[in-house]
């Protein structure tokens, strides 16, 4: 008998659209492999929701708050349903942005510097001295992030009003010039590396992530063979090193402007990396010979309890 699969899609945070599309090409593809699938929309009686439906295995597909942070993964530890991608600790950690870089940094690997403040504070005054970044320190999808160009008298101003809601505390952190490349892991090996161009605006935010033609993957990114491989080492240990599990996706920076510092610095990791028709990773994996079917499946197949 084929195995049940929960997609765990939707959800109320601000990534919600992104988790919705994500999860539908998930669940198709799933289907398509011959597991039964139930798509299961996450709201607040998700645990009475899993208790009736009794899935043999969740696929996490949400993204943001509650999704990414290690909530859901809890409670489906408690409810004992196997699931895909990270468990409980590594996705709380790798969504604090500011805790994350901690970690990397003992693992050896370069992060920004930077401190987090409160967002009124950042918005009464510089908080960095212009380039810089501003970014929530618990969102993803680019959500919020706000960069500072070089000569700008004035910090962001949204900081400061109720239009901003994604949290009191912001990570301000020097801009760092050069190219933007990323790389997924899958189990115990990196994929490969692609440098993102966006064709929407001036780099790689929300609308040029997910707007169909927002955004060109150079894949296998035009790199040094030293360097590409380079990404894929420091990815592979990013994902161990906050002990992410399934797949991951890591967001770096490479300075190779002229006369540019040429660091190569680690931005972040994600734990749950979109999976629409316009996400990195699908693209990766085709890049190593996997249908996005083939990649769904092996997600399932990993998935588990005490992650």
């Amino acid at each position: 008998m084929s195995k049940h699969v929960a997609v765990l899609l939707g959800g109320t945070s601000a990534e919600r659209e992104v988790s919705l599309s994500s999860g539908k090409a998930c669940a198709d593809a799933l289907e398509g492999e011959g597991y039964r699938v139930t798509r299961v929309d996450v709201g607040p009686d998700i645990a009475s929701v899993l208790t009736a439906l009794r899935p043999d295995v969740a696929f996490n597909a949400l993204h943001g708050p509650d999704g990414e942070d290690g909530t859901i993964q809890g409670v489906l530890e408690i409810l004992k349903i196997p699931y895909s991608h990270s468990g409980v600790l590594a996705s709380a950690l790798a969504m604090n942005k500011e805790k994350a870089k901690t970690v990397l940094r003992a693992a050896g690997i370069d992060v920004p510097e930077g401190r987090l403040v409160n967002r009124r504070e950042a918005a009464a005054t510089h908080a960095l001295p212009p380039p810089y970044v501003v970014k929530p320190n618990a969102e993803g999808s680019s959500m919020g992030v706000i960069i500072v160009r070089d000569g700008r008298s004035h910090p962001p101003q949204i900081l400061a009003t109720d239009d901003w809601t994604f949290g009191e505390q912001v990570l301000v952190e020097p801009y760092i010039a050069g190219r933007e490349l990323t790389c997924g892991v899958m189990g115990d090996r990196a994929l490969g590396v692609i440098e993102v161009k966006a064709t929407t605006g001036e780099w790689y935010d929300y609308d040029a992530k997910y707007a169909p033609g927002g955004s060109l993957h150079v894949l296998p990114a035009e790199l040094k063979p030293n360097v590409y491989q380079r990404v894929q080492e420091l990815s592979l240990t990013a994902h161990q090193a906050l002990g992410c599990r399934g797949v991951s996706r890591a967001d770096l920076r490479f300075d190779d402007t002229p006369g540019g510092t040429g660091r190569l610095v680690v931005l972040e990791v994600n734990t749950q990396p979109g999976m629409t028709q316009t996400s990195l990773v699908p693209d990766m994996a085709a890049h190593a010979g996997l249908s996005f079917g083939e990649l769904v499946r092996w997600m399932v197949e990993d998935a588990s309890l005490n992650r």
